[in-house]
């Protein structure tokens, strides 16, 4: 609460009783503005670290399955690190070609990929970006249903 103190009064230069302290009803707000910038520079600052890489064993999916194409390509990653394009195993450098054969030059056309437990997660992403870099964006992840 703020004061106000008078310059004086007309009687001779003293003050009277109700014209030397004259309260101010206005609230300061810059001390919590001041306070409410500094916090937001800390959580600013602090939520990225916030972030933690833990190893994590996922589970099976419980998610409903999305309605299956008539003929969906599937690409399989096995556990000696193959990879198949339907039945047939081809070479990594001649993914591409085949899959273009296989989806008739369709790159819109969904992929499923699915891989042996056995496979790492570097050689799963590896081939991810193979099927990136030939164009296909729509890649679905087949897994086991987890639901009971």
């Amino acid at each position: 609460m703020g004061v106000k103190l008078g310059a004086g009064s007309a009687g001779g230069g003293r003050f009277r009783a109700e014209d030397d302290l004259v309260e101010a009803h206005e609230i300061n707000v810059t001390p919590f503005i001041d306070v409410m910038l500094v916090l937001l520079i800390i959580f600013m600052v602090a939520a990225p670290l916030a972030t933690v890489d833990l190893g994590v064993d996922l589970p099976a999916s419980t998610a409903e399955p999305q309605p299956r194409p008539d003929k969906p390509v599937f690409v399989t990653v096995k556990p000696d690190l193959s990879v198949a394009v339907g039945e047939d195993i081809v070479a990594r450098d001649a993914l591409a070609t085949t899959l273009d054969g296989a989806t008739k030059g369709r790159k819109d056309e969904r992929i499923f990929l699915r891989a042996d437990k056995a496979v790492s997660y570097g050689e799963l992403m590896e081939v991810m970006n193979v099927l990136r870099n030939a164009g296909y964006l729509k890649i679905a992840l087949v897994g086991l249903d987890g639901r009971s």
